[in-house]
């Protein structure tokens, strides 16, 4: 395999003075988070888990959070996040395949399912208790354990699970700071949801560089704009389009001088967005990557010291030593300049699903992993992507599978037959859009809506409801979605 065949990235412990993480409210050192740490493994020797066993999070995105998922890194226990508003049947499929020490949740959700994995609680009894922890050895040092299991959209409307190496982490750590790494006591701005890579990734990120994170729950316009306009600690942020989107209504919005890098990942940019972003002199780095690759596995950084770097539609060069290829249909190689699907391999890439039927079709007997996406290489080797995943919508940095979703509706009474597909929105990047057929005349967007709330989480529910007479299938009666947006287009100049 490729992957075992390149120098893993070093990392030193941080000093213990430095800041870790600072919130509104709250600032925390690394010497505070050492002693969370302590207070973890202490839980960890009472409860008898062993060096693999796993702790699932159903947990808001908080402080107390972060300084879990920094923790259980350090200690090399593999996490599970999930969405905190994980309906049950999402729960209960996970569950069947994973097996946690514990759940680590603000609240159960009144789950019975979950009843019979003991729940992890760190307090402030436990942490004044913890003696400072002492790591006999660098934890970074060790590549080949799991930092945890994340979820990705499925084709069959149930998640894919993917385990990540410590590994996966390193490397994309290194590859990163390349393009930019915030000094010690300089911030990494985080107002990402902590359930997917990209969000985890500003922690693993900042505790491997030793800088440090500032947290903002949620994603105030007003509150960002200001801190990273006036507060010159702010050296990086992590955003998804939609929220640079947000940042730009206000016309004379800056970022202060000596901040490197705004790292926009999550969903396509558009062309519109980087000329408005460059226009105020904003260091956008476009990215490209998914679960699999531990997010990033290619950036562009749109502005130099020497000047613009181009070409802007281009997600850059893949991050050496990975490699890309393009291929045909029929997996052989492409030449430079023609589209076909995105092939990944090297020690950014994952080894594979947990469902091994899932593999077989994606992983090649090298390892070469096939993204599902579509894109070509420039003769400089620079990555354009085409499309992305096939059917996937990408709405706010929230991965959607409309299976999913056309099931939640078919489950409403009223409903016979739902199509969901994105259509491009200037905001979002994507809106979740469905069309449906019923009987019921009376039946409105605001009953469908109210339907599917508690069913689906709230960022799945379509924002636009349109009732067809019949969704377009073919002879298979699979629905034909390359048809879905002209008959949407057609219903909206009728």
């Amino acid at each position: 395999m490729r992957r075992s065949q390149h120098t893993v990235p070093a990392f030193n412990l941080p000093e213990e003075k430095n800041i870790f993480l600072k919130t509104a409210e709250e600032s925390y050192t690394y010497k505070d988070l050492y002693r969370y740490t302590a207070a973890l493994q202490s839980k960890k020797n009472e409860n008898g888990w062993q060096d693999d066993d796993l702790i699932l999070i159903l947990s808001p995105s908080d402080a107390d959070l972060i300084l879990l998922i920094a923790a259980a890194f350090l200690l090399e226990i593999p996490i599970l996040p999930m969405h905190p508003e994980s309906t049950e049947r999402e729960i209960s499929y996970v569950l069947k395949t994973i097996k946690p020490a514990a759940v680590y949740a603000k609240q159960r959700n009144g789950m019975d399912l979950l009843s019979g994995i003991p729940s992890l609680t760190i307090d402030s009894t436990d942490l004044e208790s913890a003696d400072e922890f002492s790591f006999e050895s660098n934890p970074f040092k060790n590549p080949n354990g799991y930092a945890g299991c994340f979820l990705t959209s499925g084709s069959t409307g149930n998640p894919k699970i993917v385990p990540i190496k410590r590994r996966q982490v390193l490397f994309q750590a290194d590859s990163s700071a390349k393009n930019f790494r915030p000094s010690p006591n300089k911030f990494w701005l985080l107002c990402l949801p902590l359930n997917h890579t990209g969000g985890i990734n500003v922690i693993y990120r900042s505790l491997l560089y030793g800088s440090a994170i500032y947290f903002s729950p949620g994603f105030d316009a007003g509150v960002i704009r200001k801190l990273l306009n006036e507060n010159k600690q702010f050296e990086a942020a992590s955003m998804v389009p939609t929220m640079l989107e947000k940042l730009l209504e206000a016309r004379f919005f800056r970022l202060q001088f000596n901040f490197k890098g705004l790292l926009i990942g999550g969903g396509p940019i558009s062309l519109s967005l980087i000329n408005r972003a460059l226009t105020r002199g904003i260091p956008i780095v476009t990215s490209y990557g998914m679960t699999e690759t531990c997010s990033q596995i290619a950036a562009n950084p749109m502005l130099r010291s020497g000047g613009m770097y181009i070409p802007k539609q281009s997600v850059g060069m893949v991050f050496r030593p990975n490699e890309v290829q393009i291929r045909d249909d029929n997996g052989n190689p492409l030449p430079l300049n023609e589209q076909g699907h995105i092939w990944l391999c090297g020690p950014q890439v994952f080894d594979g699903y947990t469902d091994e039927t899932l593999n077989k079709k994606v992983i090649d007997a090298e390892g070469w992993f096939n993204t599902g996406d579509y894109g070509h290489l420039n003769r400089n080797r620079q990555l354009f992507i085409e499309s992305r995943r096939t059917d996937l919508i990408i709405t706010g940095g929230e991965n959607v599978n409309p299976a999913e979703v056309e099931d939640a509706l078919k489950e409403i009474e009223e409903v016979d037959d739902a199509a969901v597909f994105g259509v491009p929105d200037k905001l979002w990047g994507q809106q979740v859009t469905a069309i449906y057929t019923s009987e019921n005349e009376d039946i409105t967007p605001s009953n469908l809506k109210e339907s599917l709330t508690g069913v689906i989480q709230s960022f799945k529910i379509p924002k636009e409801f349109l009732r067809v007479d019949s969704i377009p299938r073919n002879s298979m009666q699979k629905i034909n979605r390359g048809d879905l947006l002209q008959v949407y287009n057609k219903l909206k100049q009728s």
